[in-house]
């Protein structure tokens, strides 16, 4: 028997709070079409397992302590310190505290802390960690490419907006992705690495506040009535925002999402061809080993997850 499944716009599925796994998939997918020809000809046999781990950290910040600080960082919250955020993580911790850092997130950190990975993977040719760094480092900079993961305001709950993470991230890329232009041309060398994490991070802050009161705007104008409507989703029923109100919001973004998505997929493919290249370009064509399922690492890395979120 069917049943209504209650949410006040998926507003409550904690899956949301990040890129939703389509998107996330389709980010690391369409960065090895980004690559040049000898690294895409590496990354293009494993694009099924890039695109199953891209959402292994999502998984894993519901099980492991604090894995979630690595997907977020509250600008709003650094900021109210009076302090600049140093880029640097010894001297953030100096400023800050170790301990604020994890509590306010760690996103721009993670990111390059991951690039030395898999510079150094690939230097070494290990396949399985090369693949499986590049698919993980894809999560973290789509995620450092979202607005609301850079703000302590992430779902609205400070603005009476609750659901609209769920909204921006997830159902307006599942209702109009389709139409979206992903051809973002081929990846670029990044002179600075650290620079260019945190340039797309204070990007992303840039826009939080076309973010939030544009959805205001459209609760504002769109009838409470026609807000929300009801979608199958297996064998539930569930409330989600309606397609009228979705794209009256849309529209009021002017193309916002589609240009985080595409920044997504050109970042993500520049980062891994600057480390490729940082690493002195090795030579891959006959590096072709198939890594482990997603699954089976997933299992190894709960049952050795560190209680904390250390970086």
């Amino acid at each position: 028997m069917r049943f209504l499944l209650f949410i006040t716009g998926f507003l409550t599925s904690n899956y949301l709070y990040a890129w939703g796994f389509y998107a996330h998939k389709e980010i690391n997918r369409l960065a090895v079409f980004a690559l040049p020809s000898e690294l895409m000809a590496f990354y293009k046999p494993h694009l099924a397992y890039l695109q199953n781990q891209a959402v292994l950290p999502d998984k894993r910040r519901y099980i492991i302590k604090d894995e979630a600080c690595r997907h977020y960082i509250d600008i709003d919250v650094y900021e109210s310190y009076n302090k600049n955020i140093p880029e640097g993580w010894e001297q953030a911790k100096e400023v800050f505290t170790e301990d604020t850092l994890l509590r306010h997130g760690i996103v721009p950190w993670q990111i390059y802390k991951m690039t030395f990975q898999l510079k150094n993977a690939f230097q070494e040719k290990d396949i399985d960690k090369i693949l499986k760094v590049s698919a993980e480092l894809g999560h973290y900079i789509a995620d450092s490419n979202v607005p609301l993961h850079t703000t302590s305001n992430y779902n609205g709950q400070k603005t009476n907006q609750h659901g609209i993470h769920g909204l921006w991230e997830s159902r307006i890329p599942e209702l109009f992705s389709e139409k979206y232009d992903f051809f973002v041309g081929r990846a670029l060398y990044i002179n600075d690495l650290r620079s260019v994490i945190w340039d797309n991070v204070w990007i992303a802050h840039a826009a939080l506040d076309s973010v939030l009161s544009y959805e205001k705007q459209a609760t504002i104008e769109i009838p409470e009535d026609q807000k929300y409507s009801f979608e199958e989703r297996g064998a539930a029923t569930v409330k989600v925002y309606s397609r009228k109100y979705s794209s009256y919001y849309n529209d009021l973004l002017a193309g916002m999402v589609e240009r985080q998505m595409r920044n997504s997929i050109l970042m993500v493919a520049s980062v891994w061809y600057t480390c490729w290249k940082n690493a002195g370009m090795p030579d891959l064509k006959n590096e072709h080993n198939i890594p482990e399922s997603p699954a089976k690492q997933e299992k190894e890395e709960i049952a050795e997850a560190p209680s904390d979120c250390n970086h």
